[in-house]
């Protein structure tokens, strides 16, 4: 068992449902992350962090402009690593990232200085499940658990061999499209839970358009958590870190309801 799904099952066999804000690294500013990631992770049960990329396919238009705003005051993936590292708190920490800046140091060497950097998990959006293997096992020699996501499409044949590679948790995308905030939650999500559900019995954590409370108490009735992004970066955005936390307090507050 990683440490990650080790702290995440602890808190599911007490009964809590999961909740993991997204933050981009180096936002609002590279001398404020630190400490927007320990104002965050004081409410959270662990914090995403993506790592700042040039071509976030995934990223809707809040994300990735946070992400060109990061990569503009000189913030890259393997420095974003590291300034997460800088962070004091004992909340799991998972980077979030595409494979090609993976790709342009070695599987091996990234997956080495994440964990030198106190990161507990990875997630790779682009890399298809049969293409992960040599990242899989690289992860795996770090201890950093591999978070795989399922898609709504998803027939329950590919669903169970997405399944299979988690050790961490399993990121059930609600809907289609890139992040970003929606006004309800998709009626795909329900679905896919159940999907990954019948395939695993780790944490099953919905994500992608999750950005109210109400939807978060929603997702959580059949989902063990849910990981919030959008709405995390503009609160930090517009609003600092400390109204991301007390947001993200009322989110818990939901899912403890």
């Amino acid at each position: 068992m990683t440490a990650l799904l080790d702290h995440l099952e602890t808190a599911r066999s007490a009964g809590r449902k999961l909740l993991v804000p997204y933050l981009v690294a180096g936002i609002p500013d590279v001398a404020g992350f630190p400490r927007a990631l320990e104002t965050v992770a004081a409410v959270a049960d662990a914090v995403e962090v993506g790592l700042p990329y040039s071509d976030p396919l995934m990223d809707g238009p809040v994300i990735a402009s946070a992400s060109e705003r990061a990569i503009r005051s000189g913030v890259g993936p393997l420095s974003a690593l590291e300034l997460a590292s800088t962070a004091t708190t004992t909340c799991p920490r998972i980077a979030m990232t595409y494979y090609n800046p993976i790709h342009r140091v070695g599987e091996p060497e990234f997956c080495r200085v994440a964990a030198a950097a106190g990161f507990t998990g990875i997630i790779v959006p682009d890399i298809p499940v049969e293409e992960s293997a040599s990242l899989r096992s690289a992860a795996a020699e770090h201890d950093l658990a591999w978070v795989p996501l399922v898609a709504p499409t998803s027939s329950a044949e590919r669903v169970k061999s997405i399944a299979a590679t988690a050790t961490g948790f399993i990121y059930a995308v609600s809907t289609l499209g890139v992040t970003g905030a929606r006004t309800s939650l998709s009626e795909r999500a329900a679905p896919v839970v159940a999907a990954c559900r019948a395939a695993s019995d780790l944490p099953v954590l919905v994500g992608i358009g999750v950005s109210t409370p109400e939807q978060a108490r929603e997702a959580s009735v059949s989902a063990d958590g849910v990981v919030v992004g959008s709405a995390v970066v503009r609160h930090v955005l517009e609003r600092g870190a400390e109204a991301a936390a007390e947001w993200l307090a009322s989110v818990r507050t939901a899912l403890d309801a």
